[in-house]
């Protein structure tokens, strides 16, 4: 059997089946599928509020929400009331809720976008005549190489 097929007939189901026949990680099966579930349901109570924010930690009746900034901290606080209620409505013994600013999902980098500087001819051969007209002085040396480069540059060879 090739490796590539092997991997395609997997299911995900195979996962929690290899936690359960081992029995140290069969101990955290309860614990992850029971956060998995309150991740799903503040997320379902909250979907654009709690887009970045994750569960830390979720012990006697108090729920420790991990946020990635103090802006989403201050919005979600102003939600906090909405989601303890929502959590209490599906069953969840929660009685306070706190949030902690740590970044845990890995920021994705924003493009950034490329603007080329484009010089219409005019501005170009005006640049062009002014390195040539300026006075060679000490002081204009260099703004006349930086036009003489400039004009380079922009032009086509």
């Amino acid at each position: 059997m090739r490796f590539d097929t092997f991997n395609r007939s997997r299911r995900p189901a195979d996962a929690t089946d290899f936690l359960r026949r081992h029995d140290r990680l069969a101990a955290l099966l309860p614990a992850a599928e029971r956060m998995g579930a309150l991740q799903a349901d503040c997320a379902a109570a909250l979907p654009a509020a709690f887009k970045l924010s994750e569960i830390l930690a979720c012990e006697d009746g108090q729920l420790l929400l991990s946020v990635p900034n103090a802006a989403v901290a201050a919005k979600l606080k102003q939600q906090l009331p909405k989601l303890q209620e929502a959590l209490q409505q599906k069953g969840w013994q929660i009685n306070n809720i706190r949030l902690r600013v740590q970044m845990m999902k890995s920021a994705q980098p924003l493009p950034v976008e490329r603007r080329q500087f484009a010089l219409p001819d005019s501005a170009v051969n005006s640049f062009d005549q002014l390195s040539k007209e300026l006075e060679e002085t000490a002081q204009n040396r260099p703004l006349i190489a930086a036009l003489r480069a400039m004009v380079a540059r922009r032009r086509p060879a």
